[in-house]
């Protein structure tokens, strides 16, 4: 296992509703160190984050958390003030409803406008695959590859479930080749984490990998 590999595909994630600006610096730090692919981190944060890490870190956030019912004009917003603020990167919930309402052309255009506002940045576009069933898994696959985003990610972290390595096998067979996978939620070990990246996840939302790899340095790996 290749633990620095695992770590530069890792978004180094504190969205914790009580997350003080101290837990955030921590993150940060610990980011820095191991030389995480990002810190995702409460929009609230972003513009502090930006001048603490003085560009040494990729600054991430989240729009329309965790419930994705959001408007689509509040979460243009929301994007608009998070790259403002320094973010460049984005993921944003889709509206669940909508896509089991079977409105397949409202869930692409919201994706499509705030795509739009990120331009070059990086856009990832959350599914919460706990609430779908495999149709509708498979539906966002083709939405996600049409709207030009440039992530799938299959968990808020906040649901009823995480990612599941079924899930990133078939986001893997379903997906446009220019669309990477981003697995997030219940992420507990490395090997869980080098089984998802040899799956076919191009990056990891998770909490507890830092912590993980540095109980491993501590047992002397």
């Amino acid at each position: 296992m290749d633990i620095k590999n695992i770590l530069s595909k890792a978004d180094h994630t504190q969205l914790g509703q009580a997350a003080t600006w101290e837990d955030i610096k921590k993150l940060i730090d610990e980011a820095i160190e191991y030389k995480t692919a990002s810190v995702c981190i409460p929009a609230s944060y972003i513009k502090k984050a930006k001048e603490y890490s003085e560009g040494k870190m990729v600054l991430c956030t989240v729009i329309g958390f965790p419930n994705g019912y959001s408007t689509t004009a509040t979460k243009v917003f929301e994007t608009k003030d998070a790259i403002e603020n320094g973010a460049t990167e984005i993921d944003m919930v889709i509206n669940i409803a909508e896509l089991k309402n079977k409105n397949y052309e409202f869930v692409l255009n919201e994706i499509k406008e705030i795509k739009s506002v990120c331009g070059d940045y990086i856009l990832k576009v959350i599914i919460e695959t706990a609430l779908l069933t495999e149709e509708e898994k498979i539906k966002m696959c083709e939405i996600v590859s049409e709207s030009g985003a440039d992530f799938i990610k299959t968990s808020t972290g906040f649901s009823t479930g995480g990612a599941t390595f079924e899930d990133i096998a078939l986001f893997k067979k379903h997906v446009a080749s220019h669309v990477k996978i981003k697995a997030a939620g219940g992420i507990s070990s490395l090997d869980d984490a080098q089984k998802f990246i040899e799956l076919g996840a191009d990056r990891l939302g998770t909490s507890r990998l830092v912590k993980l790899a540095r109980n491993e340095e501590a047992q002397g790996y």
